[in-house]
């Protein structure tokens, strides 16, 4: 396994324990800002489903944080955290689609992230395929 390799990997897993630590928390602590950044209307939520979204990124954070600190000697996390995120390449367009209003940084958001969520699932199931490639070849 290359310094390369492990950085590349680290910096992944960083970026996305801070991108659904920034979610989560927003979400959770913060919901009208929320509406405010996404919908540019006030924050009316009764049943409080964001901040069901917000408890669920909570717990993709804690998932991606262990694996930040598991992967090398535990690689399956890695797996563990691509279905995270493939769990999610359906749901932003829904939402799009169905949101009543949607400010520009919102639908850009929304927008994004499916692809971006298949892609970081698609190079989560890679790197863990090439430690196990690398273990069963003894390098």
């Amino acid at each position: 396994m290359t310094s390369k390799f492990r950085t590349g990997v680290n910096l992944l897993l960083v970026f996305l324990v801070i991108l659904d630590l920034a979610l989560s928390s927003l979400c959770l602590f913060a919901p009208a800002t929320w509406f405010k950044i996404m919908h540019g209307a006030p924050y009316v939520d009764p049943e409080g489903l964001l901040r069901r979204t917000g408890a669920v990124w909570a717990a993709f954070t804690l998932l991606q944080l262990v694996a930040l600190v598991r992967w090398r000697k535990k690689p399956y996390w890695l797996v563990l955290v691509a279905g995270v995120r493939l769990t999610e390449i359906f749901s932003d367009w829904t939402y799009l689609y169905f949101a009543a209003s949607i400010t520009t940084f919102g639908r850009l958001g929304l927008m994004i992230s499916p692809p971006a969520n298949v892609i970081f699932g698609w190079l989560l199931i890679r790197a863990y395929l090439r430690l196990e490639r690398d273990s069963k070849s003894g390098t």
